[in-house]
């Protein structure tokens, strides 16, 4: 008999900690190795346990798994890593593939389908579920944003106006005009509102709440 797939739970909303935990627990070939509610004590359970698997929540008070992926990476090349999201949005998951994450699941996962996607991980497989496979299917070769037009487009959604924007980053108002025109037809929006609520609903700006 195979040992047991050793697993890290680093997730910060008590409800869904629990409740992960209970269907790991039920399960024979899986076992939970240790659990954290906060990044740093995560990272550091991380090191200690040595787990086959770490599922990370995306965000934490103080922190983004997305960031904190290349410390896990630089201690173990070969860390298996799921991430654990509120909701799927396209460009936060690919930010989190392209870092090396094996997986990404949302917290409305059911409980087959999270011990599906351990054994998949597991087994040397990426697990990306239907659902979040059709959400980056959807924005599979638009042009991305550069760093300038991330950090204008956060602006944006923090209601903040263009003459605002430009003197927060010392360019002229004609200048950040230009950004906007381009982050819409990079995104496919016409104005702000729409430039604002599609940034949040698929990730392309972190807004810290």
């Amino acid at each position: 008999m195979s040992d047991p797939i050793k697993v890290l739970l680093v997730e910060s909303q008590p409800l869904t900690r629990i409740g992960m935990r209970s269907v790991l627990l039920a399960e024979t070939d899986i076992e939970l190795a240790s659990e954290a509610d906060n990044a740093a004590d995560g990272f550091a359970a991380f090191l200690d346990t040595n787990p086959d698997i770490a599922i990370l929540g995306l965000r934490f008070p103080d922190s983004c798994t997305i960031d904190d992926l290349d410390n896990y990476f630089s201690r173990d090349p070969k860390a298996k890593i799921i991430v654990l999201a509120d909701h799927a949005g396209d460009a936060e998951i690919s930010r989190a593939l392209k870092k090396g994450a094996s997986g990404y699941i949302c917290k409305d996962i059911e409980p087959d389908e999270l011990v599906k996607a351990i054994h998949t991980v597991a087994s040397g497989r990426k697990y990306i579920p239907d659902a979040i496979a059709r959400v980056l299917s959807e924005h599979l070769g638009q042009e991305e944003l550069t760093a300038t037009e991330e950090n204008v487009l956060r602006m944006i959604v923090g209601g903040m106006s263009n003459k605002e924007i430009a003197f927060a980053l010392d360019n002229s108002e004609n200048t950040i005009k230009t950004h906007v025109q381009n982050i819409f037809g990079k995104i496919g929006v016409s104005d702000r509102t729409s430039a604002a609520t599609l940034a949040i609903k698929r990730g392309l700006v972190r807004v810290d709440l």
